[in-house]
C-alpha cells in the first residue's frame, strides 16, 4: 500500500510541467471567456450573469488539491496482463466503495434530472480533488469515513470568512465554519443540499453516498445540463469559484473519461499539493516567480503537524490540523467589520401577493433588502430562502432552499417558485447567513388547478334511438385564461333539467367497469393538453331530450344536449312510385 502513497509527488518536474501545459491547453479550449482576478478567483468577460454569480460555493472556496493525473491513458495497454500494474494505476484507480457512490448518485440523478446529465466522472473529479477519494477510500462498509475529514476554519486566514452556522454539528466549531466530508461541503450549504444516499435516513456530510448526492443534486440546479461545456463550467466554478480549480477538475474528469478501474478500500493514491501551499506552487497571478520545492514526504505535506492517530479527524482538501478542543472560543479577528457584520435587518423589497396555480411557475419573485441600523444598503451579504411547510413547492432546479447575494443595491432576489401538487398556504422565510436576528416570512398560496372555460371539441349532434349507444364521444377542452388548463379535476352527470342538476334515473347512462348503469363521473382529469374525452354513452328505452353536465374545478360548466330518438324514415314521393 506504500508504494500508492506520493507516486505522483515523484514525477520528474519534466513530466508536472508537461501535465501543466495538457491541462492550460485543455483550459483553453474548453472555458472560453473566462478570466482571473488578483486573487486568483475566476470572473468572466460574459455580460449576461449567470446563477454562479448570486449564489455560495459548496465548499466556501476552500482549499483543494491541486495534483494533475499522469499523462498515460488509464485504461490498460491489450497485452497487459490481468495481473501486471499499469503505470499510473494508483491515480486512476478509485476505492470500490467510493466508486460506487459515484455511480449511484448518477444513477439517481438519471432519474430524478436527466435532462442535468451528469457522468459519474465528475464526482469522481470533484472527489479527487476535494479529498483524494475520501483519503484514499478510508471508508466503512456503509461509506462513512474512517474519521471525519475536515477543512481549515474559514477565519479569514487566507481564506473566506464563513463564522459558524451550525452550532458547530457538523465541524465541531461554535465560532468558524470548515468544510466538511469527502466532497467538502460548508455546512450552510449542507443543510439545504444535503442527502440521503444510502438509506439510513441520515444526511451525513460525512458519509460519501450521502455527499456523492448531495454534490450530484448541487451541480445540476438551475436546469444546467452538464453535457454543454459552458454549463459544466459554470457548475464546476459554483463549487469552488477558481480558475484553478476548474482546470484542475477538468484534467481528472477528461483522465477518468478515458478509463478507470475499481480498487480496494483504503488504497488510494493520497495526494499531496495543495491550492493554498504557495512554497510548492506558483502563484496563478505570478507564474513562474517562485522555483519549487523538494516534494514533500508521501502522503504529508511539507509543514504538516504529525500524522493523527487512526480516530484523529482527517484534513479533506487541506491538511491541517482539526478545530481545537479547548472550550474558549476564537476570539473574532480585530478586523473591519465583513459586510454581513453590518446588517441589522432585513426589509421586503417590493414582494406582491405570491399566488400561483397547482403545477404553474409563479409569475412573482421574493426580493429582501439587507440594510444597515440606519437604513442603508448592504451589498455582498448571503441571503438564504427556505420553503418551509407541508408543501411540495420549490425553487426552480427543485430545490427548497436558495441562497442568494445581494447586489449593489443591497437586494436579493430569490430564484422562481415552482408550484407543486399541494394546495393551501405555507411560508418562505429569509434570513442572513451568520445572523441570528429574525427575518422575514413571506406568504404564499398554492391553489387548486382549475379552468374558467369548457367547450366541446365537435359541433355534431348528440343522436342515439332507444337501448343504443351514441356514435359521438363527447370531448370537450378545458382552457384558463385562454392557455390549455391541464390537470384539471372535472364530473360529468346527466341531470334532469337545466333548472334541476340532480341525478337523472332515465335516459343516457354511462357504464362501469363491471357493465352497470352510473350517470355521474367523478375523478375526471384533463389531459396537459386540456381535453377531456369522456367514455362510451348509452341509452335506454327513453326516448326524448335530456342533459349532460360537465362542470370542472375553478367553476367552468358546460351543458351538452342529448337526444334519443326512433330512427325515422321517409316515404317515396309521388315521383318515385312505380306505373303500373
Amino acid at each position: 500500500m506504500a508504494a500508492h502513497f506520493g507516486r505522483r509527488l515523484r514525477k520528474g518536474a519534466a513530466t508536472t510541467a508537461v501535465a501543466a501545459a495538457a491541462v492550460a491547453a485543455l483550459s483553453a479550449s474548453q472555458a472560453p471567456g473566462v478570466t482571473v482576478d488578483g486573487q486568483g478567483r475566476q470572473t468572466s468577460s460574459d455580460a449576461t450573469p449567470s446563477p454562479d454569480d448570486t449564489v455560495d460555493s459548496a465548499t466556501g472556496n476552500s482549499p483543494y488539491y491541486t495534483d494533475l493525473p499522469p499523462l498515460n491513458s488509464p485504461s490498460p495497454a491489450p497485452s497487459t496482463g490481468a495481473g501486471e500494474a499499469v503505470p499510473g494505476s494508483a491515480e486512476a484507480g478509485i476505492p470500490a466503495t467510493v466508486l460506487d457512490a459515484y455511480k449511484k448518485a448518477e444513477a439517481a440523478l438519471r432519474e430524478k434530472k436527466p435532462g442535468c446529465n451528469l457522468p459519474w466522472q465528475l464526482l469522481a473529479a470533484i472527489g479527487k480533488v476535494e479529498s483524494g477519494q475520501a483519503r484514499g477510500g478510508r471508508v466503512t462498509a456503509d461509506g462513512t469515513t474512517v474519521s471525519p475529514i475536515l477543512g481549515p476554519q474559514l477565519d479569514g486566514n487566507g481564506f473566506a470568512t464563513i463564522r459558524d452556522t451550525d452550532n458547530g454539528a457538523y465541524d465541531g466549531n461554535s465560532t468558524y465554519d470548515h468544510a466538511v466530508g469527502p466532497m467538502q461541503f460548508i455546512p450552510s450549504t449542507w443543510e439545504w443540499a444535503g442527502r440521503d444516499g444510502n438509506g439510513d435516513g441520515r444526511k451525513d456530510p460525512n458519509n460519501i453516498y450521502d455527499a456523492a448526492l448531495a454534490a450530484g443534486h448541487y451541480l445540476c440546479r438551475f436546469g444546467w445540463d452538464l453535457s454543454d461545456q459552458a454549463d459544466l463550467n459554470k457548475a464546476i466554478l459554483s463549487y469552488n469559484n477558481s480558475t484553478d480549480y476548474l482546470n484542475t477538475v477538468l484534467s481528472w474528469l477528461e483522465y477518468y473519461r478515458r478509463g478507470t478501474h475499481e480498487i480496494p478500500d483504503g488504497t488510494g493514491a493520497l495526494p499531496g499539493g495543495r491550492s493554498d501551499d504557495t512554497t510548492t506552487r506558483p502563484s496563478p497571478s505570478a507564474p513562474g516567480t517562485s522555483s519549487p520545492k523538494p516534494d514533500p514526504k508521501p502522503g504529508k505535506p511539507s509543514g504538516s503537524s504529525p500524522s493523527p492517530g487512526p480516530n484523529a479527524p482527517d484534513t479533506g482538501s487541506p491538511t491541517t490540523p482539526p478545530p481545537s478542543t479547548d472550550p474558549t472560543p476564537t476570539p473574532p479577528p480585530t478586523s473591519t467589520p465583513t459586510p454581513t457584520d453590518t446588517v441589522h435587518h432585513l426589509q421586503d423589497a417590493g414582494t406582491e401577493r405570491l399566488t400561483a396555480m397547482a403545477g404553474d411557475a409563479f409569475t412573482e419573485r421574493i426580493s429582501a433588502r439587507a440594510e444597515t441600523e440606519t437604513g442603508k444598503a448592504v451589498a455582498k451579504v448571503r441571503v438564504r430562502f427556505t420553503v418551509v411547510g407541508d408543501t411540495d413547492t420549490t425553487f426552480t432546479g427543485g430545490e427548497s432552499v436558495a441562497t442568494v447575494l445581494t447586489n449593489s443595491s443591497g437586494v436579493a432576489v430569490a430564484p422562481a417558485l415552482r408550484a407543486g401538487e399541494k394546495t393551501g398556504e405555507f411560508t418562505v422565510r429569509a434570513t442572513v447567513v451568520g445572523r441570528a436576528f429574525p427575518g422575514l416570512a413571506y406568504p404564499v398560496t398554492v391553489t387548486e388547478r382549475a379552468a374558467d372555460a369548457l367547450v366541446r371539441t365537435s359541433e355534431a349532434e348528440l343522436t342515439c334511438t332507444p337501448g343504443g349507444e351514441f356514435a359521438e364521444p363527447v370531448e370537450v377542452r378545458a382552457t384558463y385564461d385562454g392557455a390549455a388548463a391541464d390537470g384539471v379535476a372535472a364530473t360529468a352527470t346527466l341531470i334532469k333539467s337545466a333548472d334541476d342538476p340532480t341525478v337523472n334515473d332515465k335516459g343516457p347512462y354511462f357504464k362501469d367497469a363491471d357493465g352497470r348503469t352510473i350517470r355521474t363521473l367523478s375523478g375526471l382529469t384533463t389531459d396537459e393538453n386540456g381535453l377531456l374525452k369522456l367514455p362510451q354513452l348509452y341509452a335506454d328505452d327513453t326516448a326524448g331530450t335530456f342533459l349532460l353536465r360537465i362542470t370542472t374545478a375553478g367553476g367552468a360548466t358546460l351543458t351538452v344536449e342529448l337526444t334519443v330518438a326512433e330512427a325515422t324514415t321517409t316515404s317515396p314521393s309521388p315521383s318515385e312510385t312505380p306505373s303500373t
